[in-house]
């Protein structure tokens, strides 16, 4: 090596050094208009639900993606790059959703680096947020003297609840009946109203919106559970409950299952005592 390839500081800048600098000094100064492209592309997912190896490759993609000199890093190269980092250091289902969401985003806007891409929207205050109601459950069924909990799987890597959004004027117990219905295919009765929460999602085209779910407890029979085909989900299925209290749930699903059960096990000591 000679003297014209290290820097007035003696780094060699025939390594990644230099440019692995550079890329993350971009990521960090742009890093709340990266995070609204990845909200408009994920528009059910809020960026603080996105597992921090996903969110953050997914930051240095679409830095590379959006805003990288188009010679030295071609679009297709961002992608590819993106997704073995995501499959080496993500879990199992990470390199599907970055490329999903990275994939999106070419797709949409066609030749990268457009100027509405880091256009920022007035941020509007939560009580002004559109809401949108929606319902989901704990689905339950008792077999050979167990209790299952069937769970549906994301493509963030977690295990929660069937839900989905109330038609106009729709109540909630019939909602949940046919939301459950449609997602993973079981016939359900709802017990009992387990509690309400609330959290802010992208819609690509109406901007930020308060999604406020109901959750019930609702019994089925033990069938076969069948996924629809629709995006965000990748797997549906039954689980024992004490091998359900081990599964990868987001934060604030872990109350809303953990009061299902508490139910459940209070209803049959009620039975047992008479």
């Amino acid at each position: 090596m000679n003297a014209a390839e290290l820097s007035p500081s003696g780094k060699d800048q025939t390594s990644d050094e230099p440019f692995m600098e550079e890329l993350l000094r971009g990521v960090i100064a742009r890093v709340k208009d990266l995070d609204m492209v990845i909200e408009k592309a994920a528009p059910e997912w809020p960026i603080e639900r996105i597992a921090p190896v996903d969110r953050n490759v997914l930051r240095l993609g679409l830095y590379e993606l959006l805003f990288a000199d188009r010679d030295k890093v071609p679009a297709k190269v961002a992608i590819n790059e993106a997704i073995e980092l995501a499959k080496s250091f993500g879990g199992e289902h990470s390199g599907r959703f970055v490329n999903g969401v990275l994939g999106a985003v070419y797709k949409e806007l066609g030749e990268p680096g457009k100027d509405e891409v880091s256009k920022k929207k007035k941020e509007v205050p939560y009580e002004e947020m559109p809401q949108e109601r929606l319902v989901g459950a704990v689905v339950y069924a008792k077999s050979g003297g167990e209790v299952y909990l069937a769970l549906v799987h994301d493509i963030f890597g977690h295990w929660t609840l069937s839900k989905g959004k109330l038609l106009p004027d729709e109540e909630a117990e019939a909602g949940v009946v046919r939301k459950v219905k449609e997602e993973i295919g079981l016939d359900v009765t709802p017990i009992s109203r387990l509690g309400e929460n609330e959290y802010v999602a992208s819609d690509p085209k109406e901007g930020k919106k308060r999604k406020h779910v109901i959750f019930f407890l609702a019994e089925s029979p033990f069938k076969e559970v069948e996924l629809a085909k629709k995006g965000g989900l990748d797997d549906a299925r039954w689980f024992r409950v004490q091998d359900a209290l081990e599964l990868n749930f987001y934060e604030d699903m872990l109350p809303i299952v953990t009061k299902g059960l508490q139910q459940l096990s209070d209803s049959s000591k009620k039975k047992i005592k008479t």
